[in-house]
């Protein structure tokens, strides 16, 4: 059976297990963020990040890496579609989740759930919502007519969900009357049984943070977090947040043999 190590709290995460739901598959869970089980998911990513799975022998880590290994070995239900256009666009769409939508929002996130000693940065706000009124626009260009991206929900869905999906929390979501495809989309989404699944385990996470023994004083940063934050000019803040060890940084995460 295979071994999912998640966390209600990563949308990556999120992302993979929907996936598994949507596929039908057994899986044994494990909360990776837990602080008791983070030596455990050192020992299968050096990164001590999640998702990451475990089947048999082979360790995958990598959110993208980890779907495309699952629609192969379980072709049933696919994700990524067939045809290599349309798979290639999917892929595209899951990879703007994963490098340009889930800067812009995590970014503004740490105000909500981490136990921070200041504000928000002046400005931080404005660019998130400016930077995701790009990415409503393509979407709502891109959205076919029977509501979904590529006519049935894919791996663009499964990907782009648990981030859209937080955005009226965070007060950058999409505005009604400029996206109604957009809106209605995502409405559309949170009807899905695996999805609401998700959004119901997210909630109850969420709700319970406090209980969840996770790490919220020191911010776990990688690349496209970094380049997002300082590319909107707000060195100062982050340097100081370096100086105050307040950041965490991930390891090398060499395949596991």
């Amino acid at each position: 059976m295979i071994t999912l190590y998640d966390s209600a709290f990563s949308p990556f995460a999120r992302k993979v297990r929907m996936v598994i739901d949507h596929k039908g598959l057994k899986a044994k869970y494990v909360d990776g963020l837990r602080r008791e089980n983070h030596e455990r998911l050192k020992e299968i990513n050096q990164r001590a990040e999640v998702p990451a799975i475990v089947d048999g022998d082979l360790t995958i880590i990598n959110s993208a890496d980890i779907i495309a290994y699952l629609d192969y070995k379980f072709p049933d239900h696919p994700v990524l579609p067939f045809d290599p256009e349309i798979r290639a666009k999917a892929r595209a769409w899951e990879r703007t989740a994963d490098h340009t939508i889930d800067p812009i929002l995590v970014n503004i996130s740490y105000w909500l759930w981490a136990e921070r000693p200041d504000s928000m940065p002046t400005g931080l706000k404005d660019a998130a919502k400016r930077d995701m009124g790009q990415v409503y626009a393509e979407l709502e260009q891109n959205l076919s007519e029977d509501g979904f991206l590529f006519s049935e929900v894919s791996i663009a869905e499964y990907a782009l969900i648990p981030h859209l999906a937080s955005t009226f929390a965070l007060g950058v979501g999409p505005n009604r009357t400029a996206f109604p495809k957009v809106c209605a989309w995502i409405k559309r989404l949170k009807k899905l049984d695996v999805i609401q699944a998700d959004m119901t385990r997210t909630r109850e996470w969420f709700r319970d943070i406090a209980n969840q023994d996770v790490e919220r004083n020191q911010i776990f940063w990688r690349g496209d977090r970094i380049e997002w934050i300082l590319a909107k000019g707000h060195h100062d803040w982050f340097f100081r947040e370096i100086e105050e060890d307040r950041v965490l940084w991930p390891g090398l995460g060499l395949p596991t043999r």
